[in-house]
């Protein structure tokens, strides 16, 4: 049975399109490997609160992302996933900055899983960290996700 990792392989190669979400956002997924996905955003003024600082919401986002691809980099073609919990702790204030977000699988369960996320910007430091808990969908649940 094919894995759909192999699909999110095709995404990053350009042979797919990314997500609707992720062209309206900016996020660009640049590594994927079982359990692990790597997402760049180039943060900008487009994402600013009215405070001038990165949205929170952006950085949910771009963990989100990250998170959910990793999961899904474990799944078989016919599962599907959704997310149940998402936690994220705001670390510092981002203007403009490169950010990347590493999501990872922590857990993978039969049917429920964990995932974290660390968002750094381009020095190196650390912006957020995310949690997540993901259900694996089979079946008819699985359908049309």
């Amino acid at each position: 049975m094919a894995k759909m990792i192999d699909r999110i392989r095709s995404a990053v190669r350009g042979e797919v399109p990314p997500a609707p979400v992720s062209e309206l956002i900016g996020l660009k997924l640049t590594e994927i490997e079982p359990g692990r996905a790597v997402i760049h955003l180039e943060a900008t003024v487009r994402h600013s609160n009215p405070m001038g600082t990165l949205h929170g919401g952006i950085l949910c986002d771009i963990a989100d992302a990250a998170m959910g691809i990793a999961y899904a980099s474990t799944l078989d073609e016919d599962e599907s996933f959704t997310t149940l919990e998402l936690k994220i702790n705001f670390l510092k204030p981002v203007w403009n900055s490169k950010l990347v977000a590493t999501g990872r699988v922590v857990k993978r369960g039969k049917t429920v899983g964990m995932t974290e996320c660390d968002v750094v910007d381009e020095k190196g430091s650390l912006v957020a960290r995310s949690s997540s808990t993901c259900m694996t969908l089979r079946g008819e649940n699985a359908q049309g996700r």
